[in-house]
């Protein structure tokens, strides 16, 4: 078995070593998520993305350790078990990245769909309500589709234009909820774009996020597979030791014994 060198296996422990904070990072966030989540309506519908969050934590996070154990005892089964579950995890997470990049051309008109399959707004539910007042406060606008009018008489004050606004603001109609607020003959101003715009921007670019935190982290498990090898390599190779060869016909060096030297004297 071949010594291994030691910048080498310094670099890949700190690779390895990094692949578990992550991991054990987005464990943490997901354990907090699923626990903030777990009374919400659509739960059911959020488990499959949880439980794909869970795997992808817990078993980078397993194969770490085990690469960090076959690195210091320099074990060839836990580095090879290392370095096939890491190439099986980065095909997955470029694969998810192709995926991604091929569908997302198609996402805005999808997201857009989704959203205004919310109206009326006045037959929404009650969430769906809440939710969308929240997305108006954050995004500075107004309904979905049309704007104010996707509200009808009762546009909610999460419409209502900010001092900080920096979105376009219009003076609410005397035929609504908010007319009752006017002061001074001014009328109360509103946003005046509706919000599916923002939210499909905020949408792709948080997918964006998505893709290039996938191929980074691909990246990262890709370089310490390379270190792996290179010190699975390394084990493998046979230490090459000078061949001691015997010859009878050997000459006896040039001494005198210190016996007959002593008898001399």
């Amino acid at each position: 078995m071949g010594k291994v060198n030691v910048c080498l296996k310094r670099s890949y422990i700190t690779v390895t070593i990094l692949i578990a904070i992550l991991s054990a990072l987005l464990l943490a966030v997901t354990l907090f998520l699923h626990g903030h989540l777990h009374n919400h309506e659509e739960i059911e519908t959020m488990l499959p993305d949880i439980f794909s969050t869970y795997g992808m934590s817990i078993i980078p996070l397993i194969l770490a350790i085990i690469g960090v154990y076959g690195a210091c005892k320099e074990k060839k089964w836990a580095l090879i078990l290392f370095v096939v579950g890491m190439i099986l995890g980065s095909l997955f997470l470029i694969t998810s990245d192709i995926i991604g990049l091929a569908q997302r051309p198609q996402e805005p008109e999808q997201l857009k769909r989704t959203y205004l399959q919310m109206l009326p707004l006045n037959n929404a539910s009650q969430s769906t309500i809440d939710a969308l007042k929240g997305i108006q406060i954050e995004f500075q606008c107004c309904g979905l589709d049309q704007g104010y009018l996707d509200w009808g008489y009762n546009i909610p004050q999460s419409c209502v234009c900010s001092q900080e606004a920096t979105n376009p603001c219009v003076e609410a109609p005397r035929s609504s909820s908010l007319s009752e607020y006017t002061m001074n003959n001014q009328y109360v101003k509103i946003y005046k774009e509706p919000c599916v715009p923002y939210v499909i921007a905020h949408e792709m670019m948080v997918q964006d996020t998505d893709i290039g935190m996938f191929l980074g982290v691909a990246l990262l498990w890709i370089l310490s597979v390379a270190l792996c090898i290179f010190i699975l390599r390394r084990l493998s190779k046979k230490d090459e030791f000078p061949v001691v060869v015997y010859s009878t016909e050997a000459k006896a060096g040039n001494y005198t014994p210190l016996a007959d030297t002593v008898e001399l004297a």
